[in-house]
């Protein structure tokens, strides 16, 4: 391996949210634990770079597997309030039932005797009241509507609350899990820190050096690139532009700090659209295109599994986030090899 480009990896300041992490997320985080932890005196620098690079790359596909869960854990605690919102609904409704039979009852009470039907709808147990099938001809005609409303309000209930209480469960379990992928991301990053640091003064200036090239404001040789494919695109590029500089920073989405398809995301939301949260879902959040045909605006994903993401700029760069340490920069689009190009 060289060291072309250091793949964008997650940072380290960035606060843990809950998430749910997919099956393939979980595959990810065990799969990274096995690494030298630093280089051993007979490594040439070059394979401590390659070693680098590789820390790096493992690094940058458990943060947008990280993203995937962080977005999927979103999803799942607006479902978990709406369950609680709905079991609260319920239970208000099924008090306002039982508070205007409790009157009826008081009402026939001192008329001399409460309805047996009205008994049953008082009971603690009306499911099991009901299903006596010997007591079901003691229920009035009057009251049977209510006992019916009544038994399928407390069964919705229950079951609104069962399922309100697999979410959180389910958002317990991502806790741990979501956890243990952060410490395994961070792992890599301090092993890739410590690899560097073993390397010898000259050669470390020079990795630091090659690793950061290209973060000027606006290179010459995308001025006059071809225009971009529509209005949002352009609006996306702009937007791209303005974040030139900024650091990257593990599972963040702007503005002060991205990683890679927090920067893409951040950059086409300032053009008023929305794209999913990481690099696999984004590269199908649009029509493909091949490279050849790329426009500035166009999203350009690296690697067989597209764990790496930047945004053409036209005439052969990209801007992209590309790890922890880098800043937000513009780099060559074949820095790495180029798995798909997306129009959004």
């Amino acid at each position: 391996m060289g060291f072309h480009r250091r793949p964008a990896q997650p940072g380290i300041d960035r606060s843990t949210r809950v998430t749910v992490l997919s099956a393939a997320a979980v595959t990810a985080a065990a799969a990274l634990g096995a690494t030298p932890v630093g280089a051993a005196p007979q490594d040439k620098p070059s394979e401590v770079r390659a070693e680098v690079d590789r820390l790096y790359a493992q690094a940058e596909k458990a943060t947008e597997a990280f993203n995937e869960a962080d977005e999927r854990a979103d999803r799942l605690r607006a479902q978990v309030e709406r369950a609680r919102d709905s079991v609260a609904r319920g239970q208000e409704r099924i008090n306002r039932m039982r508070g205007a039979l409790g009157a009826l009852a008081g009402a026939q009470y001192r008329e001399g005797g409460i309805d047996p039907a009205l008994q049953l709808m008082l009971s603690s147990d009306p499911d099991g009241y009901l299903d006596k099938a010997t007591t079901l001809d003691r229920v009035s005609a009057r009251h049977a509507g209510q006992l019916v409303d009544l038994r399928r309000a407390q069964r919705g209930l229950a079951q609104q609350r069962a399922e309100a209480g697999r979410k959180l469960a389910e958002l317990e379990k991502s806790r741990t899990l979501v956890a243990r992928h952060k410490r395994a991301v961070e792992h890599k990053l301090a092993q890739a820190r410590r690899l560097l640091n073993s390397l010898p003064s000259k050669e470390r200036k020079e990795y630091e050096r090659s690793s950061r090239t290209g973060s000027r404001p606006e290179p010459p040789d995308v001025k006059g690139a071809a225009a971009p494919s529509s209005s949002r695109a352009a609006a996306a590029i702009a937007a791209a532009r303005s974040a030139v500089g900024r650091p990257y920073v593990w599972g963040a989405n702007g503005p002060s700090g991205f990683d890679c398809s927090g920067l893409t995301q951040w950059s086409y939301a300032q053009a008023g659209v929305g794209l999913p949260r990481t690099s696999q879902a984004q590269r199908y959040a649009g029509r493909q295109v091949s490279l050849a045909e790329a426009q500035p605006g166009d999203l350009v994903t690296y690697r067989d599994d597209a764990s790496h993401i930047g945004m053409y700029m036209g005439n052969g760069q990209v801007v992209h986030a590309p790890y922890p340490g880098a800043r937000v920069r513009y780099d060559p689009v074949g820095m790495m090899p180029v798995s798909s190009v997306t129009r959004v």
